[in-house]
This record gives C-alpha cells, structure tokens and sequence, in this order.
C-alpha cells in the first residue's frame, strides 16, 4: 500500500490517540481512563506485551516483582519470589491490558502523522485512517536498535546480530564471539553465552557492577531520592540505572572469571576484528549489546524531528507542535520514563496535560 495516497478523509476518529500499546502506551490508557477522555491504542506487534516477547529467553528482570508494576494494579510475585522472567512480565501486561480494558487495536502498524488543515492530526495506517485532536506517542526503541559503525563492517564474513533480535545461546556454541556493549544487557549477554563460546566482552569504558545487595528496586530508590533533591531538574550528572545489577547469572559469570572487558576494536577484517594496537583476533560473530534510538520515523512529515532521532520536549509534551505528547522513551520524557515502573509519572503527567489542552474553552 502507497502510504501517502491515503485519502486524509479519516476513518475513525478519536480524542486521543496513543500509538504503541507495551507499558509505557498502557500506563498512560490507565490515567486518561481516569481522566475519563475517549482514546484509543494502536499497536504494531500481534499479542500483547509491547517489545517484551522480543526479548531473550532467559531474561529476568533485576527488581522484585512489586518494584515493577505499572500503575493501579502490583505485577504479582513469582512462586518462588525470584525476580520475574521476561515471560512473567508478557502475562502481565497481557492481563493489565484485560483487567482495564484498555481499547486496543492490533496489529496496526502507523505510517506517518499529519497536521489537519481542520485542526488536530491525521494518522496514516495499514489498517485505515484516524484523525485525533492529541497523540501520545508510546513506541519505545526496540524497533530502532543501534550498531556503531566501524571501518570493515561490511566486509566481515561472520554473524552480526543486535540484542534486540538475541534469543539464546545455543547458536553459538563453540564459537569465537565478541559482545560489544556495557550494561545490563550485555552483562546478562555474556553470562549466557559465555557458558558456550569463547567470548570476549567490550566496552567503552570499564564497566560499573553495584554490590551484590543491590538490585533494581535499590538503584531506583537512590536514584530517585538523588531525583527530587533537584527538584525534578536535570542534573549535570542525571541519575542513572545504568550500572550493571549482580543478578544470578552475572555472578555465576564472574565465578568464572568472565567479566573482564576490553575497550573497543579500531577496526573489522573479513574474519575478525583488528585492535587499537594492531593485533588481530579472529571472531565469528558480534552480538551487539548497544542500545536503541527512538522509534518514531513516522514522526518525520511533522518537522520535529532532531537529528539525534528525538523530539524537542518540556515534559513528554512535544514544545514544537501543540496536542503531541511522547512518553516512556527515557530521561528526556521524564525520569525512568522507561522502566516498568517508573512510566507511570510520566503517563499521569501527560493524561493531566491531555485533559486541559482537550478542555472547552
């Protein structure tokens, strides 16, 4: 389908609509249900659990499950009161979704946003038009991860794959692989795979491992304790919850002796990897364990767009075009905007916002 010869005659219509449905778009369906406003979701991905499926098998959360609950309703405790596995959290958005109601409309995949000449936007989709006098974008990252890029890549004759698109070890058995990348995720990356492979772990600088007895509920609570002693104002070194969480799997590593790390290659070769002082090594993979951007490419007709990927904001409320609202994609959109639980200042903010701008008058 031809995106751009859709009629702008909109097919359904809707106060507000929120385009993405994982947990950030839920917690904001949540307040504006509050707020009592007519809106919808729309979401890209075919069952519920926002980019949660995509990701890796063995994957668990580094918070109890209390300390990762959106608004409303406390994610329930495993039977076993280990930390919840990234199954646990799908079944719980699932029934969050179930449990308010929340409208939502699957798979709908947005193709661009556009200003009505009759006010408000009209929002182009695979599965119709919609015009709505406020949009809350809530579509995470997960479909824009980043790789840097190196002199060589294209020539190197091994795998590359991004965390985003990582499921399990077993693939690379044997194998000589380099995990690139210095948080969470690359930590819990490494453990996994290094049970298989030959790994070697790099990153930009050494990495920062909290205390055994620190998990995330713990770094979320400094962090935002640290937060409101700056009266919610950015800091010139921001709250982070960044530093890697000694969950079980990373300390069975480092009872292996594999979280050393090594700072980046200069450069691919066709079967490896050169470093800063011309040694080769040979590898037969790189996952990729660095990031994401913000998905929002069908922001673009809009203009505003920054050439970082984000969008100019006070708040989540975009400051360019009034009645666009973006939440959960981090700092920018709010501290902890998006963790599980921290969205949910920063979806109640944007359904008080949403309330006054709709409001007569």
């Amino acid at each position: 389908m031809n995106f751009a010869t859709l009629p702008v005659t909109a097919d359904f219509t809707a106060d507000v609509l929120v385009i993405g449905a994982g947990q950030s778009g839920l917690a904001v369906g949540y307040y504006l249900r509050r707020a009592g406003l007519a809106f919808e979701l729309l979401d890209d991905q075919p069952a519920p659990g926002g980019a949660w499926p995509h990701g890796w098998n063995s994957l668990r959360l580094f918070s109890p499950a209390d300390a990762s609950s959106l608004p409303g309703w406390l994610m329930p405790r495993p039977a076993d009161n280990s930390f919840p596995t990234r199954d646990a959290v799908i079944d719980y958005l699932t029934r969050y979704e179930q449990r308010y109601e929340l409208p939502v409309r699957r798979p709908v995949r947005v193709a661009a946003i556009h200003q009505s000449s009759q006010g408000g936007f009209v929002v182009q989709t695979d599965a119709g038009t919609w015009r709505a006098r406020a949009v809350v974008c809530a579509t995470g990252s997960w479909r824009n991860p980043f790789v840097p890029a190196y002199l060589g890549q294209a020539g190197f004759g091994g795998v590359q794959l991004h965390s985003a698109h990582y499921q399990q070890a077993a693939p690379f058995a044997g194998q000589r692989v380099l995990v690139v990348g210095g948080g969470n995720s690359g930590a819990q990356v490494l453990a996994e795979v290094s049970r298989v492979a030959h790994t070697t772990w790099v990153t930009e600088k050494a990495p920062r491992f909290l205390p055994d007895d620190v998990d995330g509920r713990v770094l979320f609570t400094q962090a935002t304790q640290r937060y409101h002693a700056q009266d919610g104002q950015a800091a010139a070194t921001p709250p982070t919850l960044g530093h890697i969480v000694m969950v079980d799997p990373v300390k069975e590593a480092r009872g292996r002796g594999e979280l050393g790390s090594v700072r980046p290659f200069a450069r691919f070769t066709p079967t490896g990897v050169v470093w800063a002082d011309g040694r080769e090594q040979a590898a037969d993979a790189v996952i990729w364990c660095t990031g994401f951007r913000p998905a929002l490419s069908f922001l673009a007709d809009l203009g505003v767009m920054q050439p970082d990927g984000r969008v100019a904001t006070v708040g989540t409320r975009a400051t360019a075009l009034p009645g666009l609202w973006l939440v959960g994609y981090g700092t920018w959109t709010g501290f902890a905007s998006a963790t599980l639980i921290g969205v949910g200042r920063s979806a109640r903010a944007t359904a008080d916002e949403i309330k006054a701008f709709l409001a007569p008058g």
